[in-house]
């Protein structure tokens, strides 16, 4: 959206957005090198770095872009050296590298947990389920929503 014609008068139009711009920094898999070098070794964190060109990591790794979503152009290299990718638009973006987490398998599905917190409040849950590691657009989704 930043980088449509219309950028550049956002902020003073009168749009009532959905969601609030500075939603974009947490979209921003940029955001999560710098939490790594801020808090190094915090628990809820997984090991994250800007790709630089030459730069080595071995297995066990995922290559996110920094703006993507749903799991397009991801790449990832198991601790046992297998190989998987998505394909996507957002092959020209720079790149980050994370450490590999894998996701729980329940039979033939790895399940993901997301959650939403509106003000300080959880307000929902979603659980997505796909047969592969990455997870896509094309995942089983199940919203669960949290009532007082």
């Amino acid at each position: 959206m930043l980088q449509e014609d219309f950028a550049s008068v956002i902020l003073s139009s009168q749009t009532q957005w959905l969601e609030p711009g500075w939603k974009m920094l947490l979209s921003n898999k940029g955001i999560l090198p710098l939490l790594w070098q801020k808090y190094q070794g915090h628990p809820n964190l997984l090991e994250s770095h800007f790709e630089q060109p030459g730069q080595s990591f071995g297995a066990g790794w995922v290559r996110k872009p920094l703006f993507s979503r749903e799991g397009a152009n991801v790449k990832l290299v198991t601790a046992a050296g297998e190989k998987i990718s998505e394909p996507g638009p957002y092959a020209d973006s720079p790149f980050i590298r994370q450490k590999l987490q894998s996701l729980p398998k329940f039979g033939d599905s790895y399940t993901m947990i997301g959650s939403w917190v509106v003000g300080n409040s959880a307000a929902g849950i979603g659980i997505r389920e796909d047969n592969s590691l990455i997870t896509k657009d094309s995942s089983r989704f199940l919203p669960h929503i949290i009532l007082d």
